[in-house]
């Protein structure tokens, strides 16, 4: 029998429920401390990621900074909108994926990439039985 997502408890002791909470958690702090990282560069130097054609409209620096206020905006987003954010996450992670497509090397990296967006889409779906 087919459990009705919408009709369940906000339990802790729901593993559906603890599966939601680890993903909004975990979607709301990475951005956040992703964006925040473009500003310091503590983590990496994330101008290496960036596809030249991105660097030939754009200067890096000043890319890197905008993508800071958007990763943090959408990680903002994910703890009071996880129905939206998440989306706005997914759709943020396609765009990196697709740019580190275009960077030999990295294709390791959109790899993982893939992977955080199967997850931003997971928690989507588990906002639309738990997000108000």
């Amino acid at each position: 029998m087919a459990t009705n997502l919408s009709a369940r408890d906000k339990s802790f002791n729901d593993p559906v429920y603890q599966a939601y909470q680890i993903l909004h958690i975990g979607f709301t702090v990475a951005p956040i401390l992703f964006g925040l990282d473009k500003f310091l560069n503590l983590m990496v130097d994330w101008s290496q990621y960036l596809a030249p054609f991105v660097a030939n409209i754009i200067p890096p620096a000043t890319f890197m900074l905008i993508v800071g206020i958007v990763e943090i905006i959408a990680g903002l987003l994910v703890f009071f909108r996880p129905r939206i954010g998440a989306y706005v996450v997914a759709a943020w992670l396609l765009a990196i994926i697709l740019n580190l497509l275009l960077l030999p090397g990295f294709f390791d990296v959109a790899l993982r990439d893939f992977g955080l967006f199967l997850g931003a889409l997971a928690l989507a779906r588990l906002s639309e039985a738990f997000a108000g």
